[in-house]
């Protein structure tokens, strides 16, 4: 499951930037394998006198952190590749404001403390996985 929390000041996303990005970061997601309900993208407005970046309130900033848990990075290679997807991803919608301090980063977190609905969700790439990504929903297996 990547969990992607997105602390924003106000003023940063639309209502449509907030489910254009939602969108691309599920798609991507979903062109890896992974079935689209893991995906779970939170929007947290916070006042610029609640964000601060180098010990002063900034008015403009993004700060997202992204929890990976359904797969890990097995190398270096592998970690760069993904920040630079990420990167992708963020870049269309993060560089329309000018003057704008954003950062993210990844924790990777094991699959075993994990559940779904009450499920241990099915091994990666494994047929019960597929099938969650074809029906896009949580079933015994």
């Amino acid at each position: 499951m990547p969990l992607w929390t997105i602390h924003h000041t106000p003023g940063i996303f639309t209502a449509q930037d907030k489910r254009e990005l939602a969108s691309r970061i599920t798609d991507g997601y979903a062109r890896a394998g992974l079935p689209r309900f893991y995906v779970v993208t939170l929007f947290q407005a916070t006042a610029p006198e609640d964000f601060y970046v180098g010990g002063e309130p900034t008015t403009v900033g993004v700060r997202i952190t992204i929890d990976h848990i359904a797969r890990r990075a097995p190398d270096s290679e592998n970690r760069r590749r993904i920040t630079q997807w990420i990167n992708q991803i963020l870049t269309p919608t993060l560089e329309r404001h000018p003057g704008l301090h954003w950062e993210f980063h990844i924790d990777e977190t094991s699959e075993e403390l994990w559940m779904i609905n009450g499920l241990v969700p099915p091994p990666g790439g494994s047929e019960a996985e597929q099938r969650w990504a074809r029906e896009n929903a949580v079933s015994a297996y």
